[in-house]
């Protein structure tokens, strides 16, 4: 028999997994309507209708759960990225990846999605949601990074070129997103992130200075 807490969840997915994208889902919701300061875990936990207990079992605070559509962002590039044909250079092959993942059309990105351009103009004067999101993102780099690395059989701690490529094109797509968020149409971030790449391979060498004696 369902029970009404049951009832609130979206009936999609495991148990698990819907569970998480209820509080997520709430969290940010929250979070718009009444900023950082005006929302607790209780606050989240009662609009699912689910134990602090059971929060804890996803997130270690407010924070992570309004940003937990961030984290699930970067697992699906990096899903994309893994799915890239071998042949492709590392920094053509995350392109392709963010491509993917912003051109979805069952799990939509950041331009696609209600909340994601406010969350993250707040996180740029909310010191602990800067700090989480700062985290999330280096988390995801760092699997792109290793995955980079086991594309091309080298060792990510001795070869700087995974580091390399993952760090130009997330830096690119944050660029974008910059752009993105300070106004515009929502819809234009897959064209920002292409002008941004463009700019990327666009980029002269440096001239070289020679010193005379």
């Amino acid at each position: 028999m369902s029970t009404e807490r049951e009832g609130r969840l979206p009936r999609r997915g495991p148990k698990g997994t819907r569970t998480r994208e209820a509080l997520g889902e709430a969290a940010l919701r929250l979070v718009l309507e009444r900023g950082t300061a005006g929302v607790s875990v209780e606050d989240v936990t009662d609009a699912v209708g689910v134990s602090r207990r059971t929060f804890s079992r996803y997130f270690r605070s407010k924070e992570e759960a309004v940003l937990d559509g961030f984290r699930a962002d970067c697992a699906r590039i990096n899903e994309a990225l893994a799915a890239r044909p071998a042949s492709e250079t590392p920094l053509t092959a995350y392109r392709a990846a963010l491509r993917s993942w912003l051109a979805d059309p069952v799990t939509p990105a950041w331009h696609r999605r209600d909340g994601v351009r406010e969350i993250l103009r707040l996180a740029e004067t909310d010191a602990p949601l800067r700090a989480v999101l700062r985290r999330v993102l280096l988390e995801g780099e760092a699997a792109s990074v290793r995955l980079v690395a086991a594309r091309i059989g080298t060792d990510p701690e001795h070869d700087l070129r995974p580091a390399v490529a993952v760090g130009s094109g997330a830096a690119t797509l944050l660029a974008a997103t910059r752009a993105w968020v300070l106004g515009g149409p929502r819809e234009a971030l897959p064209a920002l992130v292409e002008e941004a790449f463009a700019l990327l391979a666009a980029e002269p060498p440096p001239v070289e200075t020679r010193t005379t004696v």
